[in-house]
């Protein structure tokens, strides 16, 4: 298989980097709310663009803000008056998303959070910039039974803007990038800006990198990046697990507290219902094989909780859970196809390369967000993954931006 390198920038990125430098606008103005570390601010520079104004409230990434373009975001965007932001040809959001996100509490528009995207559009309001362009977890489309998403476009229509009728849903893998990371964007131009009557965005309907490339690295690798000794312990014992099974594709999460267990569950969700009865049934057709890997193992009495569930998403494209790459999640041990990293996310659960046994650095992260080698990262690591977990992805972020100028 086709390497991927993750110490430098892919061919195919750079390439369409290269071509996108050349077809940039003409000087343009943009400001970078919720800037985080600047994914925005990277894309639209390399576009041509100039950043007049950046508003960000985290200190730590204020402080890697203003390392990479010497620009201080340290302003609270709900206590600036739309007065006081510079005039801009351009606004770039990437309006926080806990909100929304399965992974908050999803209250939408009643968390305080929420309201941030009425911040925006008093600014847009008052400014008129020619184009927007907004980020956020995908689970906004279907926030309240999609009634968030009418919100959020009427607001943008009724300001004046074309908005496409859908909002965009795209991943990094969609574009050459080895990550599975799919967000929201959502693009504007203004109506008098345009002859357009539909804005038009084209996503790749690629769902997996033509190339099926195998993520790969330079070989170098601090101590500090490696697993150890309990985490190899635990990922051993799972792929014992999976080698003596009669079958390698599993739709479900293995749950090995269900093994054996034959209590009523009629009382419980139906999802739930329905992943009991696959484990039990798991247990039934593979109980010599499951029966002595749990004595092996101590009935897994040595492992975290949560390390006791298992989610093999590799189908049949590999063999070992060494050859795939890696997750400790909440909601158990997650194993993917070596094609595409899982999304990086602010809680910092780092991907595993498997055959390298360690994580990957926040340098590679970085090289995953599309981030330049130039760029400053922040030498706390662990705010280093949460920066690049939270952050848009650069590529993503141009190759949508380069149409939208287009219009």
């Amino acid at each position: 298989m086709q390497s991927f390198q993750l110490n430098r920038v892919p061919k195919f990125v750079s390439l369409y980097i290269f071509v996108f430098q050349l077809q940039k606008m003409q000087h343009f103005k943009f400001i970078d709310l919720f800037a985080g570390i600047g994914g925005f601010h990277i894309a639209m520079q390399s576009l041509g663009g100039e950043c007049v104004f950046a508003s960000e409230i985290d200190r730590y990434a204020i402080d890697t803000y203003k390392t990479n373009f010497g620009i201080n975001a340290a302003f609270d965007i709900t206590q600036v008056s739309e007065h006081n932001v510079p005039p801009h040809d351009m606004l770039c959001a990437g309006f926080p998303c806990q909100a929304f996100s399965k992974a908050g509490k999803q209250n939408g528009f009643d968390d305080t959070r929420g309201t941030l995207f009425f911040d925006i559009l008093r600014i847009l309001n008052h400014h008129r910039p020619k184009y927007i362009l907004l980020e956020n977890v995908r689970n906004l489309v279907a926030h309240d039974k999609g009634r968030t998403w009418q919100v959020i476009h009427k607001n943008l229509v009724d300001l004046g803007y074309l908005i496409p009728s859908k909002p965009i849903i795209i991943s990094p893998h969609q574009i050459g990038v080895p990550q599975l990371r799919d967000r929201v964007f959502i693009p504007g131009i203004l109506k008098d800006q345009t002859k357009e009557k539909e804005l038009n965005i084209v996503v790749p309907k690629s769902k997996r990198n033509t190339t099926q490339s195998q993520a790969a690295t330079n070989g170098k690798s601090s101590a500090d990046l490696k697993i150890t000794d309990y985490e190899e312990y635990v990922l051993k014992a799972w792929d014992e697990f999976l080698q003596g099974l009669n079958h390698r594709v599993l739709g479900f999460p293995v749950w090995a507290a269900e093994f054996g267990q034959d209590y009523n569950t009629e009382q419980l969700p139906r999802w739930k219902q329905e992943f009991i009865r696959k484990n039990r049934e798991l247990y039934q057709t593979n109980q010599p094989h499951i029966d002595r890997w749990l004595t092996k193992y101590n009935n897994l009495k040595d492992f975290v909780a949560t390390h006791r569930k298992f989610e093999w998403q590799a189908g049949t494209s590999i063999q070992s859970v060494w050859d795939g790459i890696i997750q400790f999640r909440p909601s158990g041990i997650r194993v993917k196809r070596p094609t595409e990293f899982p999304a990086l996310v602010a809680m910092v659960h780092v991907p595993i390369i498997g055959w390298e046994k360690r994580r990957i650095s926040a340098r590679e992260a970085a090289n995953l967000q599309g981030f330049p080698t130039s760029y400053k990262i922040n030498p706390n690591k662990q705010q280093a993954y949460k920066q690049f977990g939270n952050s848009v992805n650069v590529d993503v972020v141009r190759y949508i931006a380069q149409q939208l100028f287009k219009h």
